[in-house]
């Protein structure tokens, strides 16, 4: 697997290495902001709730309320919302989706915009919610809150352009793995050094937290790599001239990756946030005890909503008429499966069930913090396991690929030149 990753070091490869630097500067500077505080500030000491997730993707900062606080989920949340609009909700939108690179461009474009709108309207939120003051004092904080979204985005955008990688999930996956040092040594602090267990028991309680984190992290690659290959064959094709080489369309487990946990946490929040906003006990009374994930109708429904989101979100990715129609412009079919009709059930009734599969992997995922803080005696900074996990994992893969497939891609080419001069 990390074979052609030798190729990297050596003299061909010295713009990819350079690529690789640039993208480590910027997550550098990334890193940085995170603990720079917005002027006035002062460091979340409350529970975040729901909005734990956007504090561990920004990398701790909505905690600190630093100038990052908001991260790229503004970003996120406008591209989520333009991907549903794809879905033949608005035409304007559908149209775009179907001019291919133009169309990709004014999307992302659109997607700019309504973030730093988004942005704006959280951050507005967040600052009533979480620091009050004047309305100057708001707005102010507002506004550098809005300022720190437009900097991640266009730093996103030099990484996409100028580094290795996609900006924005290298962003996420950074703030996440920012806080993992923290995480083991707040796990550390609590087995050995508070004394709350012997010396020998403290060590192996927390040689086995390692141990459970890495099987948990094997778990997820496992998962994330896991996919389902339905064989086709090409009327136009022979299997002699192509040296009998299987073609396939493959499926993934897990094809909405980490996007139904976003979408449940999203929706759980409002009502966090609302409290937050009007400060009405009774609503706030209503909230913790029946609506936080803490609580027993409040976990159903944050599973319920990873369900249903997983279920469907990966019906609109994995759109079974496209696919069909796609098969049908190709000239290829599915062995034993009447073109048609026919080959677009047979899809939807495969993606359905991988999709119950990859959404049921996503709550046993998203449960197992909750779970261990239930039966651990840790502090809340201990976590094991989780969404974000699910996210590092994914984004490191992509990056993976991307990387392999520059190196593998310039030995051809070089290769075939030498070839030429022969």
């Amino acid at each position: 697997m990390f074979k052609s990753l030798k190729g990297l070091f050596s003299a061909k490869n010295k713009d990819l290495r350079k690529r690789i630097y640039f993208t480590l500067l910027i997550l550098a500077v990334f890193a940085f902001g995170t603990n720079i505080m917005v002027p006035g500030a002062k460091s979340i000491t409350q529970n975040l709730g729901f909005l734990d997730l956007l504090n561990l993707m920004s990398g701790g900062s909505l905690k600190t309320f630093s100038i990052f606080a908001l991260g790229v989920m503004p970003y996120i949340t406008a591209s989520i919302l333009t991907q549903l609009l794809q879905m033949d909700i608005i035409p304007y939108f559908k149209e775009l989706k179907e001019q291919g690179a133009t169309g990709r461009q004014k999307i992302n474009r659109i997607n700019r915009y309504l973030g730093i709108l988004f942005a704006f309207i959280q951050g507005y939120i967040y600052s009533i919610a979480f620091m009050g003051g004047t309305t100057s004092e708001v707005l102010k904080t507002t506004i550098i809150l809005t300022a720190g979204t437009a900097l991640l985005l266009w730093l996103a955008d030099q990484i996409t352009n100028k580094g290795l990688g996609n900006g924005v999930s290298l962003f996420i996956m950074a703030g996440i793995v920012n806080t993992l040092p923290s995480t083991f040594i707040s796990a550390f602090n609590d087995l050995i050094v508070a004394d709350t267990f012997t010396k020998v028991l403290g060590i192996v309680l927390f040689i086995a937290f390692i141990i459970a984190y890495l099987l948990i992290l094997v778990g997820v690659v496992y998962m994330q790599i896991s996919e389902r290959r339905i064989p086709i064959q090409h009327t136009t094709r022979t299997d002699s001239s192509y040296a009998k080489e299987q073609s396939y369309i493959p499926l993934k487990l897990n094809s909405a990756s980490v996007m139904p946990v976003i979408f449940a946490s999203a929706i759980t929040s409002v009502p966090s946030l609302i409290a937050q906003f009007i400060k009405n006990s009774q609503f706030t009374y209503i909230v913790e005890n029946y609506i936080a994930y803490t609580t027993l109708t409040g976990y159903i429904l944050y599973v319920v909503l990873i369900f249903v989101f997983g279920y469907f979100y990966t019906l609109m990715e994995l759109n079974p008429k496209e696919m069909s129609e796609n098969l049908d412009k190709n000239r290829s079919f599915i062995p034993g499966i009447t073109p048609g009709e026919k080959t677009e059930m047979y899809l939807k009734g495969t993606i359905s069930r991988l999709s119950v599969a990859g959404s049921i992997f996503l709550i046993i995922i998203a449960s197992i913090p909750l779970i261990f803080s239930r039966i651990s005696s840790l502090s809340s900074a201990v976590t094991l396991g989780g969404t974000g996990l699910l996210i590092v994992v994914g984004v490191a893969l992509e990056t993976y690929k991307q990387l392999e497939s520059s190196i593998v891609s310039r030995s051809y080419e070089g290769s075939r030149k030498r070839r030429r001069r022969r």
